[in-house]
């Protein structure tokens, strides 16, 4: 997945923004952190589980690690050049998902 890519598929998420911060571009869902990409774009860290940060890093080291300073809340590091377009959108919906408001998940859920 290029930075284009998951650039467009954050932005296609209801009420998601893209907001510069700490020289970084970060997505934000209502003002909520739920992605933060790297200066050079080469990879993102994304909002997830603990659950989810162990096994992705167990899965495949090389594309998915420990995030820095958010790690320890679940945030998982991702390589961008090692990830599949699949599992980039199912990723970031579910950071989506995890970041929104519980009212605005469910009227996407209701949309789909």
């Amino acid at each position: 997945m290029t930075f284009p890519e998951f650039r467009r598929l954050c932005l296609s998420l209801p009420d998601a923004k893209e907001v510069e911060t700490w020289g970084e571009a970060t997505f934000r869902v209502r003002g909520r952190i739920f992605a933060i990409a790297s200066p050079d774009g080469k990879s993102v860290s994304l909002k997830a589980s603990l659950d989810d940060q162990a096994g992705l890093v167990e899965m495949e080291p090389k594309t998915f690690s420990v995030a820095a300073y958010t790690g320890r809340y679940g945030w998982v590091r991702v390589r961008l050049a090692g990830l599949g377009a699949e599992l980039g959108e199912k990723l970031v919906r579910n950071a989506w998902e995890r970041t929104a408001p519980r009212r605005l998940v469910s009227q996407k859920a209701r949309r789909l």
